[in-house]
């Protein structure tokens, strides 16, 4: 007889992974998969970097599964490895970045691929999601994560401020800064 994964608890599911049962761990990456990766999406802006930090989230919290609370929600438990990473990986981006204006250009540079979106291959409302999500990913970290975590997520304010470390005031108030910066943003004409 096998167990119906999908009927057992995120705690129950936590357990049987770290006694070894794979399909345990494959079940709370199904619940959750989408999750991470929208909140990695909005904090990146780059699909292909969500991809790769929703794997690296997931890999961290099966490495970590010990030290999972079953009284915190492991939806909130995997958001905050999830916004971990993402902070991570814009401090690595801001090294990259310096180190590359600090080293002289050479011929490599002309065999990177141009990233941008061509025009063909778009919708005007893929270009418009694609321009807001860049908006959200440039904004400030303090006003993007709580964002991200309240409207694109959908987490309650006690949430959002349990997975930050913050009061659910400075939630209210960071979430009503970032909708007028990007307001602002997108009413700004074009360059």
């Amino acid at each position: 007889m096998s167990l119906d994964w999908t009927t057992l608890s995120d705690g129950e599911l936590a357990v049987l992974s770290q006694a070894g049962r794979q399909l345990a761990f494959a079940e709370l990456v199904r619940r959750y998969e989408e999750v991470v990766f929208r909140l990695a999406r909005s904090c990146l802006g780059s699909t292909d970097d969500a991809l790769d930090l929703t794997q690296e989230t997931f890999i961290s919290a099966h490495q970590a599964l010990s030290r999972y609370d079953e009284a915190r929600s492991m939806r909130i438990w995997l958001s905050a490895i999830a916004l971990n990473k993402c902070r991570d990986l814009a401090r690595k981006q801001k090294v990259r970045r310096f180190l590359s204006f600090a080293s002289p250009l050479t011929e490599e540079a002309d065999a990177i691929a141009d990233e941008s979106v061509a025009v063909d291959d778009a919708t005007a409302d893929r270009q418009e999601l694609d321009h807001v999500t860049r908006l959200i990913a440039a904004l400030p970290v303090t006003l993007k994560e709580p964002l991200v975590l309240r409207t694109i997520e959908g987490l309650s304010q006690a949430e959002t401020a349990d997975v930050l470390g913050i009061t659910q005031k400075a939630v209210e108030t960071r979430v009503y800064r970032a909708r007028a910066r990007l307001l602002e943003n997108l009413n700004r004409p074009a360059r």
